[in-house]
């Protein structure tokens, strides 16, 4: 068994398919990838076992992927983050 540390990763999207396929994309790479389709819940997680990654869809009904970085970067100031967005015309 290897001393190496797994990047644990959250992926967050309303879509539930686009969070737990990405999810299994990350984790098929050797990521521990963990998929969220409320971010509430993700930032509630990120309490007790903080990611070292999280990857949100920016657009999301109960809490912006936005509001969920700055949430998540004053819960877990290591976390590093990555927003994307399905929408062309995000403005």
């Amino acid at each position: 068994m290897s001393n190496k540390q797994v990047t644990r990763i959250f992926v967050v999207d309303d879509e539930h398919v686009i969070a737990s396929t990405l999810a299994m994309i990350l984790q098929q790479s050797d990521f521990s990838a963990t998929s969220f389709t409320n971010p509430l819940d993700a930032l509630e997680h990120a309490r007790m076992d903080a990611p070292d990654l999280l990857i949100s869809d920016v657009m999301m009904p109960q809490l912006s992927g936005i509001d969920l970085a700055i949430q998540m970067k004053k819960e877990c100031p290591e976390c590093k983050v990555l927003l994307f967005s399905g929408q062309a015309g995000t403005v």
